[in-house]
């Protein structure tokens, strides 16, 4: 249920750029927030606006100022990016030189042929969509945000190239391509005179897939990274170390990637054993999952979900020990691999 703010004149926290790390994203001039906050779940049209504002003003307060959009967020779609133009509108506009803000067009969005895939038409006319209900001139980042096997790879990067050009967007960026096809698309836009900014992939201890040649070619084409679902939809926290909860989302199946099937009693094992390391270092499993995730190399930034502030709150706290001893590396690979 949808419940309306109050309208106080919100003035961000003095010392915002003092509270989060930045990182420079690729071979680029931007840099980006270690932690940018995602609008996937619990910005939509059924959520409560108050929580939204609550939740990215507090989130800006604490130096997040990228905040990542999709098409297709809600439910339903398209309300996420209806419910940040509400609040830019009442409490960001004088900041809009401060934030990043990005957008993606590629899954469903609406019916017939035109509204999903990677087609110049559908990329240039969903941002378009986009841009009128967030409000904004332009957005910082807007991504190809999955392949497309039916549309030439040349077209799509040619229209992330014309929406750049064009004034839509400041950067490109592609989300949930392989190796091989980031490397393709990376070329395509060099030859364009539009560099390949950034790719957002899945990534958490439980599914390392980017390793497997991806992180590869983005520190060798100079891209940066900036990773989603680090705490793998909730499953690295801990929510699941006493089971299943019944009002949790894998005991209701709402969740694509999180259901029963992936809550083994072998997994719920690891879960345990990682959430002892972590511990011993004093945070938290969901602060050691989102330390884990930046302690790589080729990643800029990661994702983070929230349902409330202090799960905002937390997650910076992850910011305060990012780094790994040998050991603890060691000791967490093994728990992985058995």
């Amino acid at each position: 249920m949808i419940t309306h703010e109050p309208n106080p004149v919100y003035v961000a926290h003095p010392e915002r750029y003092q509270r989060t790390p930045y990182a420079r994203c690729g071979k680029s001039g931007l840099r980006l927030p270690r932690l940018s906050l995602g609008l996937w779940q619990n910005f939509g049209g059924v959520d409560s606006l108050a929580n939204a504002g609550a939740m990215l003003r507090k989130a800006f307060d604490l130096g997040i100022n990228h905040f990542d959009l999709a098409n297709n967020y809600g439910p339903p779609f398209g309300s996420a990016e209806t419910t940040f133009g509400q609040i830019f509108k009442r409490d960001f506009q004088g900041y809009r030189d401060e934030l990043i803000v990005s957008s993606k067009a590629g899954y469903d969005m609406w019916p017939g042929p035109y509204g999903i895939g990677g087609s110049r038409k559908y990329l240039v006319a969903s941002c378009d969509q986009s841009l009128k209900r967030t409000g904004l001139e332009y957005f910082d980042i807007f991504y190809s945000h999955c392949m497309d096997p039916e549309t030439p790879l040349e077209e799509t990067m040619q229209a992330l190239d014309y929406i750049v050009r064009s004034g839509r967007a400041l950067y490109a960026g592609i989300s949930n391509y392989s190796a091989g096809k980031t490397r393709e698309a990376a070329a395509i836009l060099k030859s364009l005179g539009t560099p390949l900014l950034i790719h957002q992939p899945r990534y958490n201890l439980f599914d390392r897939w980017i390793e497997g040649g991806l992180t590869d070619v983005l520190q060798e084409e100079g891209v940066g990274a900036i990773v989603f679902s680090p705490l793998a939809q909730g499953l690295l926290t801990d929510k699941y170390l006493k089971g299943i909860p019944e009002n949790s989302r894998a005991a209701r199946q709402e969740q694509i990637y999180l259901g029963n099937k992936d809550i083994t009693p072998e997994k719920l094992a690891k879960v345990a054993a990682l959430n002892d390391v972590a511990q011993s270092r004093q945070q938290t499993l969901a602060q050691m999952s989102l330390a884990w995730v930046l302690n790589h190399p080729a990643v800029t930034s990661s994702v983070i979900g929230a349902s409330r502030v202090a799960q905002i709150e937390d997650s910076v706290k992850a910011l305060d020990n990012l780094k790994f001893s040998t050991e603890e590396l060691q000791t967490i690979e093994k728990i992985l691999a058995g």
